[in-house]
């Protein structure tokens, strides 16, 4: 029976899941600043908890980004220092993405516009459809000012706002039936998302795990 590890930092929230033995246990903060310090620990009382070591993980599923570039680098850091020890596959799955499985999980919006605040006065935007218990990105992801921020070309029905960037919901022109600008990522869904690709057989090596940031002129140097 597969067992998965889930880790996420992209955000204010720091969160872990594991998949052992068919039971999911998960542990969810929202403690800015302090990733770094909380999440090895968080990850040790999650295995405690379940009974069972790291040596007993298949694969670990990380929160890729976008978000904030601190706490995704963290992120990546931790899964590659584990899963390098480990020898074992990591499932690199976006943030973005996992907005759109919590807000399918707690309000069940089938249909989900999820927006992170970029700051500088831009969001995280992504649209995403449900299809069979997971949501699937619907077009592409972009870092954008809130007012053109907009569905995908071939939108209908109901649409939920999900994340932080909805506290730009006066600027972004979009028709909603609901929304939670309050929600953050939670492993929780994180695993829920890492199942379907490990599914499909989309574990990768340790060393191809890459942080996306949408933002490529602040997360690279310029070129001289």
């Amino acid at each position: 029976m597969t067992t998965l590890l889930a880790l996420d930092t992209a955000t204010e929230a720091c969160s872990v899941a594991l998949l052992h033995d068919g039971k999911i246990l998960s542990h969810y903060e929202v403690i800015p600043r302090l990733h770094a310090q909380k999440l090895l620990p968080m990850i040790k009382d999650l295995l405690a908890e379940a009974g069972t070591s790291l040596s007993a993980v298949d694969a670990i599923a990380f929160g890729r980004g976008p978000g904030a570039f601190t706490g995704v680098r963290i992120a990546i850091g931790v899964v590659q220092g584990l899963a390098f020890a480990l020898e074992r596959p990591v499932l690199p799955v976006s943030n973005l993405a996992l907005l759109a499985q919590r807000a399918w999980r707690e309000h069940g919006a089938r249909q989900v516009a999820a927006a992170i605040d970029a700051r500088m006065d831009e969001v995280y935007w992504g649209c995403y459809q449900e299809n069979a218990g997971e949501m699937r990105l619907v077009g592409a992801e972009a870092v954008l000012p809130p007012e053109k921020a907009c569905l995908p070309a071939e939108a209908s029905g109901e649409w939920f706002g999900a994340g932080t960037g909805w506290g730009y919901a006066d600027r972004i022109p979009v028709a909603l039936s609901g929304q939670d600008a309050t929600l953050l990522p939670h492993a929780l869904d994180l695993l829920t998302l890492a199942q379907f690709a490990w599914g499909r057989g989309e574990g990768i090596a340790a060393d191809l795990a890459q942080p996306v940031y949408l933002r490529d002129k602040v997360a690279t140097p310029k070129a001289r």
